[in-house]
């Protein structure tokens, strides 16, 4: 393999995260990122010819870890709802350097496959829970069934070690906000690290306006006037998470705030989607394909070439320019977007 070395954005920020979409398929329909009324049974989603082979995967993930990084996360779509996924976890988990291997998962199919996430290399997982509540839950789900089987999931993943867990949960303003002090006191039973994400413009389905949006602040302030909260120091530089510890020592929460209180300066995350495009911003509008270089014979040395020089010119930030009062802010607000569901969170 072509070596490599770390590099910088124009910002001065290395890239260490890579995120991977393995699917752009879901069992979910949750109506912030795969509305049931758009993504229905006639939806053509991607064909198997257009999506990333297991092998292009591999590749792409060791080049990058050849420019810096450590971490890499599956998602999706629903990540277990690809054939055979543990074979592409025990792959990733053999390429020397990369130190931490997670992933992000509805909890649907956990029962059945969380062992075989752990045995195969895994690392960590994330699971993205928006409510307890049996109604809520079915509305942002866009799915007819409660929350058990996610709750069955999640107690799998425990018995197969992986503890703690990350619950993600996006917080929509009229939906679920009444709904956040029952979660915080369910995992604070069971030790895992509630992440409270405000709702954000990603995609251009959503139908996204501000006045959707609980802000990390009145997150904090709901749960602490229950249960008192003070902040502690990220684990690390580009932790995506303001981290907030209960004062009675029983653990922990994140939110996180990419519209009130971005984080553009400390991002130093990638993105390959579903179809297998570099992205450089959760909130992009393009990619770059590296699909077809390739698939066309391009060595390594080329491939490399093609991502450092995307990686030097980046200068993303757009959640720090809609978060100001300017007429680059409105810009970018109604700019389209790369949907969630190829690009993964």
């Amino acid at each position: 393999m072509a070596t490599s070395t770390k590099i910088e954005d124009t910002l001065g920020r290395g890239v260490r995260d890579l995120r991977i979409s393995v699917t752009d398929r879901c069992n979910f329909r949750c109506p912030y990122c795969m509305p049931a009324e758009i993504f229905g049974e006639r939806y053509e989603f991607l064909k198997r010819e257009e999506i990333l082979s297991f092998e292009e995967i591999v590749r792409l993930a060791r080049l990058f870890v050849g420019f810096g990084v450590e971490k890499v996360r599956i998602t999706g779509g629903e990540p277990l709802v690809r054939a055979d996924l543990t074979e592409l976890i025990a792959r990733l988990a053999e390429i020397d350097g990369v130190e931490d291997l997670a992933m992000t998962t509805n909890g649907f199919l956990l029962p059945r496959y969380a062992q075989d996430l752990k045995n195969a290399g895994l690392n960590r997982l994330t699971v993205s829970m928006d409510a307890l509540d049996d109604d809520v839950f079915k509305e942002m789900s866009g799915r007819p069934y409660g929350p058990e089987k996610v709750i069955e999931g999640m107690d799998a993943a425990r018995d197969a070690g992986f503890s703690p867990l990350k619950i993600n949960t996006v917080v929509q303003r009229g939906v679920n906000e009444h709904t956040l002090l029952a979660t915080a006191e369910y995992f604070r039973e069971t030790g895992d690290i509630v992440r409270f994400i405000e709702f954000m413009d990603v995609g251009t389905l959503n139908d996204w306006d501000m006045s959707q949006v609980v802000s990390g602040k009145e997150i904090v302030d709901i749960i602490g006037a229950e249960y008192p909260l003070e902040p502690i120091d990220a684990n690390y530089r580009g932790e995506v998470a303001s981290r907030y510890r209960y004062l009675d020592g029983r653990g922990e929460i994140g939110v996180i705030t990419s519209v009130t209180q971005p984080f553009c300066g400390d991002c130093t995350r990638a993105r390959l989607t579903t179809e297998g495009r570099l992205v450089t911003c959760l909130f992009a509008t393009v990619g770059t394909d590296l699909k077809p270089p390739m698939r066309d014979g391009a060595t390594d040395d080329e491939l490399n070439k093609i991502i450092e020089r995307i990686w030097l010119n980046r200068r993303d930030r757009y959640s720090e320019l809609r978060s100001s009062n300017t007429d680059i802010g409105a810009a970018v607000v109604g700019r389209e977007k790369i949907e969630m569901f190829r690009l993964g969170g």
